[in-house]
């Protein structure tokens, strides 16, 4: 055995939870300084400001929850590598850099889309709002996917 396949589902659990964590700080961060521009203009937009800013945050949730599941995996990795075969720990690795790189991109994205909301704001009298929740949960939504894709692929490889 080249690599140990418990060390490659441990990379891909950290990789999905990275995915997130990465995606949705940047994304809040792109929120939240179209937030801070729009808060200087009009200040009674903070309620709405928030909402769109947090929005990109969910897909750490969804990265944390693929790493719990893949951790649970790894405790049984020696009867997974029995039933599967010696690329257990890869196939796992690969579950986690897909979810990891949709949380990723699924949270940047939706930063930017949350961002033209909030800069709508001032504009609109807030009545954006739904609207572009509504469009920011259409990029969520990738993200989501991610999410049961890699439920999906380890349920497949009888890993669930």
């Amino acid at each position: 055995m080249l690599f140990d396949p418990s060390a490659l589902a441990t990379i891909g659990a950290a990789l999905a939870l990275i995915g997130g964590l990465v995606g949705s700080s940047i994304g809040i961060g792109i929120a939240g300084s179209a937030g801070t521009a729009t808060l200087a203009e009009d200040s009674s937009q903070f309620r709405n400001v928030i909402i769109f800013a947090s929005l990109p945050m969910t897909q750490t949730f969804y990265g944390l929850i693929v790493l719990i599941l893949i951790t649970t995996v790894i405790s049984k990795m020696d009867s997974v590598v029995a039933s599967v075969g010696e690329g257990a720990g890869a196939m796992i690795l690969g579950i986690g850099l897909m979810a990891g790189a949709a949380e990723c991109f699924s949270a940047i994205y939706q930063g930017h889309v949350c961002a033209s909301g909030i800069s709508l704001l001032p504009k609109t009298k807030g009545k954006i709002l739904t609207n572009g929740i509504m469009l920011a949960v259409f990029v969520e939504l990738l993200g989501v996917l991610g999410f049961v894709f890699a439920i999906m692929a380890l349920s497949m490889l009888g890993l669930m």
